[in-house]
């Protein structure tokens, strides 16, 4: 059986969503409620400060220099442009993110120098799956969305975008981080399919490939959906989301552990190590339901 496509006109912000839109969601906000509801509810109920750690920051630097990279000329793509790329990547990020700029408070000297070398080699192992002479991206770090189920906007960014000559979709996702493999797969297949489905509703092209980079071990995945798998992951997606309403109506996000609770943030929080979370806020019942968790989008790399 082959399902058919709604191809609906796509809102480039909630402000453009059709009057029945009732709410947003992101992959990363929806892949939070999935691992863990509690999780869901200190970043998108409670909004709880999170300081960026230095995985966090690489991943955001690397996914930089490589949306830089392609605006260089096929043949100026090499390894020692990508390089030379790091410094003043890093520096524009500092200067638009200033709380990066205390990243390295109380480390030693060579900190931020190791910093800098170490994304240069995770960059070695972009070059390892791939040579960027031979493509021309699409889209870079662009934000799609759609609306499904008549009520919900998904949206989300894209690190690379790849269209064939005969109008086939390649999906790229860069991955930098450094944790198991086995903990954090799903969640960037999850993601993936996210925006295939997006793709597929707005575009009505299910997407060919959906392909993960692992620059630190220089490895690639790839993943091919179909049409009748969109339509369960799309199903998946809205039942999520009435979950996330359910629990927002009755104040009640319960801690699921497991061993993603090593990288929390919000560990003295949880019940299950012993914390108490916050009251909940009583402005969540009157919040705008179209402002997915936090105000600004999650930064590239920044949720590895």
């Amino acid at each position: 059986m082959t399902a058919e496509p709604v191809t609906t006109t796509q809102p480039t912000s909630p402000a453009q969503a059709p009057p029945t839109v009732r709410a947003s969601l992101s992959p990363s906000r929806a892949a939070d409620f999935k691992t863990c509801p509690l999780l869901y509810r200190f970043r998108s109920i409670d909004r709880l400060p999170e300081r960026t750690t230095v995985e966090q920051a690489r991943g955001t630097l690397v996914h930089a220099v490589l949306e830089r990279l392609f605006d260089l000329p096929a043949q100026g793509r090499t390894p020692a442009a990508a390089g030379d790329l790091v410094a003043p990547q890093w520096d524009r990020l500092v200067t638009e993110q200033p709380e990066l700029a205390g990243l390295f408070d109380g480390a030693e000297p060579a900190g931020p120098v190791e910093f800098l070398r170490s994304a240069a080699g995770l960059l070695e192992g972009y070059f390892a799956v791939e040579d960027p002479t031979r493509l021309e991206p699409a889209e870079r770090e662009s934000l799609i969305s759609a609306v499904v189920d008549e009520e919900l906007l998904i949206r989300g960014y894209l690190d690379r975008l790849d269209v064939a000559p005969d109008g086939a979709l390649r999906v790229v996702d860069y991955k930098t981080g450094g944790a198991p493999r086995e903990a954090f797969e799903a969640r960037a297949l999850f993601q993936l399919k996210f925006y295939a489905l997006v793709l597929w509703r707005t575009r009505g092209v299910v997407p060919r490939v959906l392909r993960l980079l692992y620059l630190r071990d220089a490895e690639v995945l790839d993943y091919t959906p179909d049409a009748d798998e969109l339509l369960r992951f799309e199903r998946t997606v809205v039942a999520l989301w009435r979950a996330i309403e359910q629990a927002t109506a009755r104040q009640d996000f319960r801690p699921r552990p497991s061993r993603l609770c090593d990288w929390c943030s919000h560990q003295a929080l949880c019940p299950s190590f012993g914390g108490t979370p916050p009251p909940f806020p009583v402005a969540a019942a009157t919040a705008d339901p179209l402002r997915d968790a936090r105000s600004a989008p999650v930064v590239p790399g920044a949720d590895e």
